[in-house]
């Protein structure tokens, strides 16, 4: 007879390796469409919380996809709300004083050791975030998701609640601004 007890403790530690696997991508995708590091930490945190809460005992393969579109969804709800906070600012001429943390701070480290390649590398890293960071926001999400989760067409388009067509077309936007942006790295 299986044990139950020694299955519960084995997902869990799966899940906990899943989430602490995902987290450093997931909070710079979060910061790139905020450009906010604590509502960047919120939105991760919540959707770390919701995966656990409603799909951890789906199957692990499943939890990628899952937690990427719940992602998605507060992303787009935080948007959404902005917009609205934004829309009173502007009616009452409010302004915050709301510093914006730089995101290369949260940058791995370059491990190469000739100045001239380090120099080179630090600056296309510095332009490629700024850029990243002027891509319209489904662009942006597209890319990031494409390219630094490695998700399949589909799958984007699941997370992302579109068309594949439109995934297609949001990705080869963002790749061709990036190309036009950053011709001087090539």
């Amino acid at each position: 007879m299986a044990n139950p007890v020694g299955h519960d403790r084995d997902h869990r530690q799966r899940m906990q390796n899943f989430l602490a696997g995902i987290e450093g991508r997931a909070f710079r995708i979060a910061q790139f469409a905020t450009r906010n590091r604590d509502d960047a930490l919120e939105l991760v945190q919540d959707a770390m919380m919701k995966l656990v809460q409603n799909y951890a005992q789906h199957a692990a393969d499943e939890w990628n996809a899952l937690f990427h579109s719940i992602l998605q969804t507060r992303i787009r709800d935080w948007h959404r709300r902005q917009s609205v906070r934004n829309r009173f600012r502007t009616w009452f001429n409010w302004h915050e004083d709301e510093e914006v943390e730089d995101a290369l701070e949260q940058s791995p480290a370059d491990v190469s050791w000739d100045p001239a390649a380090r120099l080179e590398n630090d600056q296309f890293m510095q332009r490629l975030n700024r850029e990243l960071g002027d891509l319209p926001y489904r662009q942006q999400q597209v890319f990031l998701l494409r390219v630094w989760e490695g998700m399949d067409i589909a799958q984007t388009a699941a997370v992302m609640q579109c068309s594949e067509s439109s995934v297609k077309t949001h990705h080869a936007r963002a790749l061709q601004k990036l190309r036009e942006q950053l011709e001087e790295f090539r």
